[in-house]
């Protein structure tokens, strides 16, 4: 019946586009003057990337374009196909912090103002810190290994340290990720428990945690974009005394893109619709039960959203 469906009902063999509907769809009608790129996967590891209009709110007329690949000379080749007059009146693009994304948006919308996302930004931090504690932990399962070892030469049963909540190291050290997602505030009594003692034994790991909290804390309680700046040199500061190297590795990589990230206090505006705009394009394929057919997954696509 779905064949039936495609074949005789649905104008699938009728569309315009189909020819070349794997490669590239432009829709130059949905262009608007706020923006979002970003990309996803519509089977296996084929990634596509997709320009929609925040406008629509991901309804009809959102999708802009989606084009097979992230390759930047691609990706252009096929937006530039809008008219230029069109892609001038693009006033502000939010997208992640890849190089290609970035190279995209400049070529194609040369007067959009373009805005890192701050999901992004703050991921990098909460990454460089959950790098930290699996490295210890990592350590802890090492040592705790070499101790079943020595008591197995010794002819001794093994007995691990407990902790004051009850777990070993690396016990305490795997269950204390969610906790490093949250604000104190969110703690619950027993996550609070076990940041205490975590940060006992592990200093280190609070120093990071205050530093990932600090960058958030830029973006939920800054309006100013030059106040912004102040406090990310602050905290660029504070990296550079704690001397870690994952969080070094974070501050470059914010150095290197500190203008466009902070062009996100000029209208606080996020890449939200775009991963929004993804996760419908994932449930329609969960529905569909995957994608068998690409062309046929993009008309019925479009024909919602574009």
């Amino acid at each position: 019946m779905e064949e039936w469906y495609r074949c005789h009902l649905s104008n699938f063999h009728e569309w315009t586009e189909r020819e070349h509907a794997d490669t590239y769809l432009v829709f130059p009608e949905n262009v608007g003057s706020h923006l979002s790129i970003d990309e996803t996967s519509l089977r296996y590891d084929e990634l596509y990337t997709i320009v929609t209009n925040k406008s629509a709110k991901g309804r009809k007329g959102a999708l802009v374009a989606i084009i097979k690949g992230t390759a930047a000379d691609t990706v252009i080749e096929h937006l530039s196909k809008i008219n230029l007059s069109k892609r001038k009146k693009v006033k502000e693009i939010t997208l992640d912090m890849a190089p290609n994304m970035e190279l995209i948006a400049k070529s194609c919308f040369p007067k959009a103002i373009l805005v890192t996302d701050r999901f992004h930004v703050q991921k990098l931090a909460v990454e460089a810190l959950q790098d930290m504690r699996i490295a210890h932990r990592w350590q802890a399962i090492d040592l705790e290994n070499t101790e079943i070892e020595l008591a197995k030469e010794l002819r001794k049963s093994y007995k691990p340290i407990l902790l004051e909540n009850g777990d070993t190291h690396k016990q305490l050290l795997a269950r204390s990720r969610y906790l490093l997602f949250k604000t104190e505030n969110k703690w619950t009594p027993s996550q609070r428990f076990r940041a205490s003692v975590l940060f006992k034994y592990y200093p280190d790991l609070e120093i990071a945690y205050k530093l990932t909290m600090q960058l958030k804390g830029i973006y939920e309680h800054t309006k100013d974009k030059m106040v912004a700046l102040t406090r990310l040199a602050r905290w660029y500061e504070s990296v550079e005394q704690s001397g870690f190297k994952t969080f070094g590795t974070v501050k470059r990589s914010i150095a290197a893109r500190y203008q466009t990230i902070l062009n996100y206090f000029d209208n606080r505006s996020t890449n939200a619709s775009a991963e929004s705009f993804n996760a419908k394009i994932k449930a329609f394929r969960a529905t569909l039960r995957g994608v068998n057919y690409i062309p046929y997954f993009l008309f019925r696509l479009t024909n919602i959203y574009a």
